[in-house]
């Protein structure tokens, strides 16, 4: 059985591709999917998730006879920065969680650890010193890179007012979007190298996927941009 990514941390604006990559790559079958991508049974940390529990809790306790909410403002705004850095810490709490349930998860899985972030609240700067070491170490990256006026059409278009809570069909309000995501500080933290990134003390590998113009609306564009993805990013892994 050839071998296969660990875990891959996959980045990007909202609406940038990143979810149709993960539904790609789960419709794909087994043998594809580990002979193309070295990607094994996945398994998905999200922290987008952990975040709409706290939006929801806050819109009950505020049904309450006005309880008080915990996490936002009345706007859904965070009340503290270090908010998205405590879903970066949950997110390195639910790895070790899957370690701790099974010792032998990658001979079979790849993990895959999903998030965004603006230079609104900390970056990605600020939100990697909170990947544990357990996280990086034998880590990949994928960076989904489009500009911000094609996340913000995407994110119109991928919208369900039905189902806020949909991995695929969430969405922000224009000015959110604006306000958080307008600005991203990737080409900063990626700019001392070309395929590696300096976390904690630990070089991580990483890859752009350019998804302009989109690849990923489209899975005959999708599945050979992924290939090439794929392989450069486990010819690093290899060598790292």
């Amino acid at each position: 059985m050839p071998e296969l990514f660990k875990k891959i941390i996959l980045l990007g604006r909202p609406a940038s591709g990143k979810s149709e990559v993960i539904n790609y790559l789960k419709n794909a079958s087994a043998e594809d999917r580990l002979n193309r991508f070295h990607v094994g049974k996945l398994k998905e940390v999200d922290d987008f998730p952990m975040l709409w529990t706290w939006f929801e809790e806050d819109a009950i306790l505020s049904k309450m006879f006005g309880k008080p909410r915990i996490h936002t403002d009345d706007e859904g705004y965070f009340k503290h920065e270090y908010l998205w850095h405590l879903l970066i810490e949950r997110l390195s709490l639910e790895y070790a969680k899957l370690k701790r349930d099974n010792a032998d998860l990658h001979n079979d899985t790849t993990v895959l650890i999903e998030f965004s972030r603006g230079t609104e609240h900390g970056g990605y700067k600020e939100a990697f010193k909170h990947l544990s070491k357990d996280v990086l170490e034998d880590a990949v990256i994928v960076y989904i890179n489009v500009p911000y006026e094609e996340s913000l059409r995407k994110n119109r278009k991928r919208f369900n007012p039905d189902k806020p809570d949909s991995i695929l069909e969430h969405g922000l309000p224009d000015d959110k979007l604006e306000k958080m995501y307008k600005l991203v500080d990737w080409e900063e933290v990626s700019s001392a190298s070309k395929t590696h990134i300096n976390i904690n003390g630990i070089e991580v590998p990483y890859v752009v996927f350019e998804n302009m113009p989109s690849k990923t609306d489209d899975p005959e564009l999708l599945g050979p941009a992924l290939d090439e993805v794929f392989t450069r990013l486990w010819n690093l892994y290899q060598t790292n």
